[in-house]
């Protein structure tokens, strides 16, 4: 990880549905709470294979209750609806910020694929 990749601040929104994340080499991305529920890096979403992830729909008003440390490489969120077991390196949200338009985009067409909704 670059200098340029350390998190310089974590702001969660009075509401719980948008974490923003300000950057050492000035980038700044605001990420929805669902796009962080639904792509948790947590194995109870990703699975131990790509084959294994799931899907998860229903989530399109959950909001974070809390960000908690975790040593100095990431954070854990928790999440309204009582999930708590991913953490989200500094590389990961980095990751959400930058391609969180992409992976919202797939995760829609993987629930209309099995008509599933938010």
């Amino acid at each position: 990880m670059s200098d340029g990749d350390w998190p310089v601040e974590l702001r969660l929104s009075p509401d719980g549905r948008t974490l923003t994340v300000a950057w050492a080499d000035g980038a700044r991305h605001a990420i929805a709470a669902e796009l962080l529920r639904v792509e948790s890096p947590s194995a109870e979403v990703q699975g131990h294979s790509a084959e294994q992830k799931t899907i998860v729909p229903g989530k399109r008003n959950v909001t974070i209750r809390d960000v908690q440390e975790v040593g100095s490489y990431a954070v854990r969120l928790l999440f309204d609806d009582g999930h708590d077991t991913g953490i989200y390196t500094w590389r990961a949200l980095r990751e959400f910020g930058e391609s969180g338009e992409a992976l919202f985009a797939a995760y829609l067409e993987a629930l209309s694929d099995l008509g599933l909704k938010r």
